[in-house]
């Protein structure tokens, strides 16, 4: 079985997804101004100054406790009510026609991102592919995000869900793509035999022009006349069922670790 993996931010959509809802959520009250700006210098710090566990770790507490006492349910209906006037403006044509060339071709296809399963679950929905790896918020017993994270899909820990995910799977990774923007997303591209860079940041345009990856210019947005019939129907997700296949692949990361890159709930 061979596969496609997209990562989301800048490379499927042309802006990150949190920041794309972000007007959405700060209409709704979840967010500050100084919120955003302070998720966003972590993620920049990470980018451009590299990974290691003290900076991932950090990384991590910043995003997640953005969340902190967000009901969940909230969430959800948020994001699911304003999806398609947020997403489909922002959606490159480019990786649109990509996905179905690898549907045709009778590959397996996801979505791999760190934003949170709330926002990236119904994203794959919409675009009717196969499922998604993201990252896992922990909430308490009335449903509200305690600022911990039980997985966070991001830099080596996304390739490792993917393994995992492959595994789970029977997907022949070395016949397999992977599609990014990111220097981060690094050990992900490494890990199939078709990495190709997306408008690269420039580490990861050095990296691809070292290792002799294939690399992809997207630029045209996605008409919004067109093919709304072909997006897939995006329905309000329960917070018993949303994850599922995050929880699998998470499963599979504990079986297969000891030093598992999750907190625990």
């Amino acid at each position: 079985m061979e596969a496609a993996f997209f990562d989301l931010d800048k490379t499927v959509i042309a802006k990150a997804s949190l920041l794309a809802f972000g007007r959405t959520f700060y209409k709704e009250g979840l967010v500050t101004r100084r919120d955003v700006i302070r998720s966003i210098y972590a993620q920049l710090v990470y980018r451009y100054f590299g990974a290691n566990e003290k900076r991932l770790s950090k990384l991590q507490r910043a995003v997640s406790g953005l969340t902190l006492g967000w009901d969940q349910k909230m969430v959800i209906r948020v994001v699911t009510d304003a999806l398609v006037s947020i997403v489909e403006p922002l959606l490159y044509k480019e990786a649109v026609d990509l996905i179905e060339q690898h549907k045709r071709d009778g590959r397996l296809v996801y979505l791999v991102s760190a934003s949170p399963l709330e926002i990236v679950t119904p994203m794959a929905q919409f675009l009717k592919v196969d499922g998604s790896i993201s990252s896992k918020p922990c909430t308490d017993e009335q449903g509200h995000y305690t600022g911990e994270m039980e997985f966070y899909a991001y830099g080596p820990y996304k390739a490792e869900a993917m393994v995992a995910l492959a595994h789970e799977k029977g997907i022949d990774l070395q016949r397999s793509f992977a599609y990014s923007d990111s220097y981060t997303d690094i050990p992900m591209l490494e890990r199939v035999g078709y990495p190709v860079a997306v408008n690269p940041d420039r580490v990861l345009a050095r990296k691809a022009k070292e290792s002799g990856w294939q690399i992809m210019k997207f630029e045209e947005r996605m008409p919004l006349s067109e093919g709304r019939s072909s997006y897939g129907k995006v329905v309000a997700i329960s917070s018993l069922s949303v994850g599922t296949l995050t929880l699998v692949v998470l499963g599979g990361l504990i079986r297969r670790k000891k030093s598992k890159p999750v907190g625990d709930c």
